[in-house]
């Protein structure tokens, strides 16, 4: 699902706003419980999830995932800014939508949740981090040993800080993780969902 705002048309909001989009998502579709998986700002959303909703995960995977403090770097406050925020994220959606292989037009959603999502973070981080250990999921942490995006010392830290976190490292990889390693990804995916079928 993409998150709100994306679409030109929702509201756009930051993590718990997402959680609850997420929340709605399983709803409407009849899940109860499901494997969980987040990349990037996406893994604050679902660990948000996990700590806020237990019963609804069976499993949460982690890639990349920006959720905790440690994630942040000079650059997250740069994006949030007035002015200058949402120009550099007006440049950095359309190197995303070209490294993705996608049509190089932007839409106006993306630009402005991105930026919505990029203040709401700094804000809301440290009440996801307080939340952490209260995560029930059996979870995956994911990281890339060369992700100049989300520092590896963040992903260590937040492996440590989930109860009972496994962590695997991915020897060379960077920040984009399902896209240079979908099928290592997959796997992982797939071992978290077998091993919590109920």
């Amino acid at each position: 699902m993409d998150r709100p705002g994306y679409d030109g048309i929702s509201e756009p909001g930051g993590i718990e706003h997402s959680a609850n989009a997420a929340i709605a998502r399983l709803d409407a579709e009849g899940t109860a419980r499901a494997t969980l998986v987040g990349f990037s700002f996406g893994g604050a959303v679902a660990a948000w999830v996990a700590a806020e909703h237990p019963e609804r995960v069976a499993s949460l995977v982690l890639v990349s995932a920006a959720a905790n403090r440690a994630s942040l770097k000079p650059v997250d406050r740069v994006l949030a800014a007035p002015v200058i925020g949402p120009l550099l994220g007006a440049m950095l959606v359309a190197a995303a939508r070209v490294a993705l292989r996608r049509p190089p037009f932007l839409r106006r959603g993306a630009r402005t949740a991105f930026v919505v999502e990029q203040r709401e973070m700094l804000r809301e981080l440290p009440v996801l981090e307080a939340k952490l250990g209260a995560i029930e999921a059996p979870t995956t942490v994911v990281i890339g040993d060369a992700d100049t995006v989300v520092p590896p010392a963040a992903g260590r830290l937040l492996a440590a800080q989930i109860p009972g976190a496994s962590l695997v490292e991915i020897e060379h990889g960077r920040h984009q993780l399902p896209t240079t390693h979908p099928d290592r990804i997959g796997d992982l995916i797939r071992v978290a969902s077998a091993a919590n079928v109920s």
